[in-house]
């Protein structure tokens, strides 16, 4: 269906798709507007909503308790799991941020395990702009 509605676009038709399964929002459309209870509550593109929230940080597991100590003293915002050894550091998912953050950490001789960034995707969107999750309708009686 996906590749139906795609070559449907490109051949210049106009889609007007509702869907609960923001990944297929996200995968298919050029705009989104975002409904809370029969009212739009933001719209743009899938990037543009994503951008508009908080919500990025790098994650950065390490394979020592010294390690992650140490990389938790150069950065002073990050939440820590030491059970996991991990930390969360925000950032606003830009090249710069990143850069900064392992600049800090390669200046110390801070060894990294693993790294991953998280951006916000639509779901988070849908519950920064709403204040509660997608919920299943309310039984009418």
């Amino acid at each position: 269906m996906w590749d139906s509605i795609r070559a449907l676009v490109a051949g210049g038709v106009t889609i007007f798709l509702t869907t609960q399964y923001l990944d297929e929002a996200d995968h298919l459309a050029h705009r989104i507007a975002v409904l809370d209870r029969g009212r739009i509550v933001a719209q743009g593109t899938p990037d543009e909503l994503k951008r508009r929230i908080p919500g990025g940080h790098v994650r950065l597991e390490f394979a020592t308790d010294r390690q992650l100590d140490l990389a938790a003293t150069l950065l002073d915002d990050a939440s820590r799991d030491a059970d996991k050894l991990v930390l969360e550091v925000p950032t606003g998912g830009d090249v710069g941020s990143l850069r900064r953050i392992l600049g800090r950490l390669d200046d110390a001789a801070v060894e990294i395990e693993q790294i991953s960034i998280h951006t916000p995707d639509l779901d988070d969107v849908f519950f920064a702009v709403t204040g509660h999750g997608a919920e299943q309708p309310e039984a009418v009686s």
